[in-house]
């Protein structure tokens, strides 16, 4: 009898997640995803189009639609800012009285500016920012008066760098560049590659202690996960965490877990915004879901993997 009643429960529990699976399927496909909260209102960006990036907007975080202002439902369109190709990884920011979006395109970095969350971003000048070979994925972090720009070098691998900006975020400042974090660890490389793969940093401060939350892998392995290391300044040196990757295909239960950023809801609960794999078998077009983050502590950070869901769109 005993028997009996755990196999019923089993049979009732696989059906139950089988079915909340079902009913969560992803509706949005885009990578290496952004949200940005403003006005109460949510604007999430991400790489999905040739022509540029694509936005949309949410009120709950439940049911998105193409932001409302866009231009045929892009945020940035080709032609109007710098790129054309490759428009990866964007970050939405508000300073000093303007939207900017920092993006990867062709391989660099550039900085465009709007009026409105939703766009049009566009440069007056369309132009990248000052680089030392190819970089991409940046992320803009602000901190004492100072502005960083963490980003990564395409060189010996994905290593993630930072810079200083200038105030006016016009350019880099020469001679401040200074590399953080490398591949080293066996999670951050399954595939014993050449090459192997650090990005998609994102930068936060928690009471004293800075976190740098970043993916490893190449985002085609199913392997692609997140970790984070933490240091007592925003140029480190940084200390990658023992428990890291707190985002994973064995903690979520899905492939390519990574690459995505961090945003609050009500009450300053934090969550991650982040893309997996289509499905089991398939990469592409790489589906946007996000998890609850909490600090345990003052130095460390782990996900809630109950809180997973799939971003819906009407």
């Amino acid at each position: 009898m005993v028997t009996q009643k755990l196999y019923f429960c089993i049979a009732l529990f696989a059906t139950f997640i089988s079915t909340k699976c079902l009913a969560q399927q992803p509706s949005i496909f885009l990578a290496d995803p952004t949200i940005f909260k403003d006005k109460g209102k949510f604007y999430l960006y991400g790489t999905g189009s040739p022509n540029g990036f694509p936005v949309y907007e949410s009120e709950d975080l439940n049911t998105w639609t193409p932001a409302k202002g866009s231009a045929g439902g892009l945020a940035l369109t080709k032609g109007e800012a710098y790129g054309s190709e490759g428009f990866w990884a964007p970050q939405v920011f508000f300073y000093k009285g303007l939207y900017y979006m920092v993006y990867t395109a062709n391989e660099q970095i550039a900085i465009a500016t709007s009026h409105s969350p939703a766009g049009p971003f566009k440069q007056d000048s369309i132009h990248a920012i000052s680089s030392r070979g190819k970089q991409i994925d940046p992320f803009i972090f602000f901190d004492n008066g100072k502005v960083f720009l963490y980003h990564v070098k395409l060189e010996h691998g994905n290593r993630i760098f930072v810079t200083e900006m200038n105030p006016d975020l016009s350019d880099i400042i020469p001679g401040t560049e200074k590399e953080l974090i490398s591949g080293t660890q066996d999670w951050e490389n399954t595939a014993r590659s050449d090459w192997p793969v650090t990005e998609g940093p994102t930068v936060i401060k928690h009471k004293k202690t800075y976190f740098l939350i970043y993916s490893a892998n190449d985002f085609r392995n199913k392997d692609y996960a997140v970790g984070y290391a933490t240091a007592t300044s925003p140029t480190g040196p940084w200390v990658k965490a023992k428990n890291s990757p707190v985002i994973s295909r064995h903690l979520i239960g899905q492939n390519g877990t990574g690459h995505g950023d961090v945003f609050y809801y009500k009450k300053g609960n934090m969550y991650y915004v982040f893309h997996t794999h289509r499905s089991e078998d398939k990469v592409s077009p790489r589906a946007t879901a996000m998890v609850k983050l909490r600090f345990v502590n003052a130095t460390s950070l782990v996900a809630d993997p109950a809180s997973f869901r799939w971003l819906q769109s009407k």
